[in-house]
């Protein structure tokens, strides 16, 4: 099956990025690095999104398609990254979602 992992930043968890010196910033990269590195037979695709504020939002509704700037969801999380995996079953996304060392929240959603 295949799964989509979305890797969700909080406010918290930017900031926390943000006041770590070069060192600690360095060693929190090479920790992802190194999970992608362990996971590569199920990773098919991944990629890093660009800041929220880069996004563009269409919102359909009766028919009509409003298009606006930023992302404009509700609460103060945001989708930063992705991988798509391909595994036996959700057991085996969860286990692979579970040992994720970024951001505090990672979504994971079955592709049809």
């Amino acid at each position: 099956m295949k799964y989509v992992l979305l890797f969700v930043e909080t406010e918290e968890y930017a900031r926390d990025l943000e006041a770590m010196d070069e060192a600690e910033r360095e060693a929190a990269f090479e920790a992802v690095g190194r999970w992608f590195a362990e996971h590569s037979a199920v990773i098919k695709h991944h990629g890093h999104l660009r800041p929220a504020e880069t996004a563009t939002t269409v919102r359909l509704t009766g028919g009509d398609a409003l298009v606006t700037d930023g992302p404009f969801v509700e609460g103060k999380e945001v989708v930063s990254g992705y991988a798509e995996i391909e595994v036996a079953d959700l057991d085996e996304a969860l286990a692979v979602a579970k040992s994720w060392p970024a951001c505090p929240i990672v979504e994971i959603r079955p592709v049809t």
